[in-house]
């Protein structure tokens, strides 16, 4: 089951990333307003390491979603999902705009004597680059555990991504 998951997320994001370089390709182009480049993909380190991506909604709103290996407590296949809420104009940085953002989200992490699900709630803060379809970002994740037992949790990870 693990491993059906994990081939069918990879070639998911794969598929994704493939239709979007086809859109637009060049890193030379400029990225000044995130809705045009609406879909974003990369990775992320720290709790866990894998993939990220993230999708813009609106203005204000996206949806991301991260994939990889959790290390705490336990080790195992995280996969997680969560609806950010962006606020704009609060930080003035020359290069490109320094957004925080609050989420609500789930996570479900394979371990190899139980599964869990829980609920994220990341608070983090993104950096998108003017003259780059980059951004690079940091987020902190507190979790409330709900199966196999009620505890709390957390990630941590730092991570970039290309915008198409």
């Amino acid at each position: 089951m693990k491993k059906s998951l994990l081939t069918f997320a990879l070639s998911l994001t794969a598929a994704m990333v493939s239709q979007a370089q086809e859109l637009k390709t060049s890193l030379d182009r400029p990225a000044p307003d995130h809705l045009n480049n609406r879909f974003g993909a990369g990775v992320m380190l720290g709790e866990p390491i894998g993939l990220s991506v993230k999708y813009w909604l609106n203005e204000e709103f996206a949806v991301d979603g991260g994939l990889g290996s959790s290390f705490h407590r336990e080790t195992g296949l995280q996969l997680h999902s969560d609806v950010l809420w962006h606020k704009f104009g609060l930080f003035d940085c020359p290069h490109g705009k320094l957004v925080p953002y609050l989420g609500l989200g789930g996570r479900v992490k394979f371990q190899d004597d139980s599964d869990e699900f829980g609920f994220r709630f990341p608070v983090g803060v993104s950096y998108l680059l003017n003259d780059r379809p980059i951004d690079v970002f940091f987020e902190v994740a507190p979790i409330l555990t709900v199966t196999p037992s009620v505890r709390g949790d957390f990630n941590v990870a730092i991570g970039a991504r290309f915008w198409f």
